[in-house]
C-alpha cells in the first residue's frame, strides 16, 4: 500500500501533472529511446508519430493520479495494460527503465516544482504500480504456460492458407510448426505476430483472432492498411503481410491474450448487441460465433458498418450463419455504397450508425452491447447509445487506440 504521505502528495500534485501530462510522456518517450534504444522494438511506431502512444500514457497517469485512494477501479485498466504487455513479452526488469525516464520527464518539464518530498511521493506510487502490473502480469504468463497447447514467449506457425475477404482484408491460417496442440482462447482474444521486416525495424503487432475457438488453426484477418495517413506512415506491417506472406511461409506468434471477451456468465440470457465497424469485425465474429454455440441461446443482433461491398469482410460467412441461426438478426450498413449496393440486397440501409438508426433498428434497446471498429465508428456509437440511454456498464468495446481520445469525442 502507499503510505498516507506519499497519497496525500500524490492527490495534491496530480491537477499540475494532468495540466502538462501529454508534454511529460512526448519527453518521456524521447528520453528512454535515447537513453535505451533497445526497448524501441516493443512500440508501434506509427503510433508514436501519431501521438496515440503519448496521449494514452498520460491519460493513464492521470486516470492513476486521480484513483490513487480507490485503486480498485482502475482494475479494468490494469487487466488492459497487463494483457498487452504479455503479448509484447514485457519482463519485470524493463519497469525501473520505464520509471527513470519517467521521472526524469516529469523533472524536465514541472522543473522547481517536482522537490525532494514530491519526487520521492511519485516514485512511491511508481513503484506501486509497477508491483501490481508485475504481479499480474506474473500470473497470466503462469496460465499462458500451463494451459493445454499453451507456451510463452514466441512459437513458430506456418501459414496453412491465405483465403481474400475483400478487396482489403485477408486470413491466415495459421498451424504449429511443431505439430503440437493448440490453446485455446476466449472469443475476442488476439495473438501477437513478430516479423523481422527485411528494412525497417518494427513492433509485433497484435490481430484478432477471427474464427470459432476450437478450431486446428488460429486465424488472423488483417486489413491492407495505407502505407501513408494523415497522422504519417503506417501499415508496415499490414502490407508486407499481404504482399510477401504466402502459404507454407513461416510466423513467430505469441499466445493469446486480451481483455476484451465474451464473458456467458454475465450475459445470463439477455439480449446481445454486436455493433462493428470496418475490421472490427474480427473478435465480434469470434464471440457470435461462441454464443452461436450455446444449449440456451439469447436474442442477438448483429450491425456490420462498412464503406460498401467492395471492401466488406465476411458478409457470406455472417450470412451463412444467420441462416443457420435464425435467432441472429443481421444488418450490413454502408456508408459510401455502390450503385448497387442496395438494390442488389449487398447491404440493408445506407447511412452512419447513428441514434437515428439505433432506435428504429434496435427497439428495446436492452441487454449488452460489443462495439469494435475505427475511432470515427466508435465514437459515433458509443455517443449515439449514450443518447439512447444506454449506460456505460453494458457497453464493452474493443478500441484500437486510447480509449481517452473515443471518450473525449463524445
Amino acid at each position: 500500500m502507499l503510505s498516507d504521505s506519499a497519497m496525500q502528495i500524490v492527490k495534491a500534485t496530480a491537477p499540475v501533472v494532468a495540466a502538462n501530462a501529454e508534454t511529460i510522456t512526448r519527453r518521456f518517450y524521447s528520453l528512454m529511446f535515447a537513453g535505451n534504444p533497445e526497448v524501441k522494438a516493443f512500440f508501434n511506431q506509427a503510433h508514436q508519430h501519431a501521438g496515440n502512444q503519448q496521449r494514452a500514457l498520460a491519460g493513464a497517469i492521470c486516470a492513476y493520479a486521480a484513483n490513487i485512494d480507490n485503486l480498485e477501479v482502475l482494475g479494468p485498466a490494469v487487466e488492459l495494460i497487463a494483457q498487452k504487455h504479455c503479448s509484447l513479452q514485457i519482463q519485470p526488469e524493463q519497469y525501473p527503465i520505464v520509471g527513470k525516464h519517467l521521472m526524469a520527464a516529469i523533472h524536465d518539464v514541472l522543473g522547481d516544482a517536482i522537490t525532494p518530498e514530491v519526487d520521492a511521493a511519485w516514485r512511491e506510487a511508481y513503484a506501486l504500480l509497477a508491483k501490481v502490473c508485475i504481479e499480474r502480469e506474473a500470473e497470466i504468463y503462469r496460465e499462458q504456460a500451463s494451459a493445454a497447447g499453451g507456451w510463452n514467449g514466441y512459437r513458430e506457425f506456418i501459414v496453412e492458407r491465405k483465403q481474400p475477404e475483400s478487396e482489403i482484408v485477408t486470413s491466415f491460417y495459421l498451424r504449429p510448426a511443431d505439430g503440437g496442440p493448440l490453446a485455446s482462447y476466449q472469443p475476442g482474444q488476439y495473438i501477437t505476430v513478430k516479423l523481422d521486416h527485411p528494412t525497417t525495424p518494427t513492433s509485433p503487432r497484435n490481430y484478432s483472432l477471427s474464427d470459432l475457438p476450437g478450431a486446428e488453426t488460429y486465424r488472423i484477418s488483417v486489413k491492407r492498411e495505407p502505407a501513408l495517413t494523415p497522422d504519417g506512415p503506417a501499415g508496415l506491417i499490414s502490407n508486407y503481410l499481404h504482399d510477401h506472406i504466402q502459404e507454407g511461409d513461416r510466423l513467430e506468434i505469441g499466445p493469446p491474450c486480451g481483455e476484451f471477451t465474451l464473458d456467458d456468465t454475465s450475459v445470463n440470457g439477455q439480449p446481445l448487441v454486436f455493433l462493428a465497424g470496418g475490421i472490427g469485425v474480427t473478435p465480434l465474429l469470434s464471440m457470435v460465433k461462441s454464443v452461436c454455440r450455446r444449449n440456451h441461446l439469447p436474442p442477438v443482433s448483429f450491425i456490420h458498418a462498412a464503406r460498401n461491398s467492395r471492401l466488406q469482410a465476411f458478409s457470406g460467412e455472417l450470412r451463412n450463419l444467420a441462416r443457420e441461426y435464425p435467432h441472429i438478426k443481421l444488418h450490413f450498413r454502408f456508408d459510401e455504397s455502390l450503385p448497387d449496393d442496395l438494390a442488389s440486397g449487398r447491404c440493408d440501409s445506407c447511412g452512419l450508425v447513428d441514434e437515428e438508426f439505433l432506435r428504429r433498428e434496435l427497439p428495446s434497446l436492452d441487454g449488452q452491447f460489443y462495439i469494435c471498429g475505427p475511432k470515427p465508428f466508435m465514437a459515433g456509437v458509443v455517443r449515439a447509445l449514450s443518447a439512447c440511454g444506454v449506460d456505460a456498464a453494458r457497453m464493452h468495446w474493443e478500441f484500437f487506440g486510447p480509449k481517452q481520445e473515443l471518450l473525449a469525442a463524445n
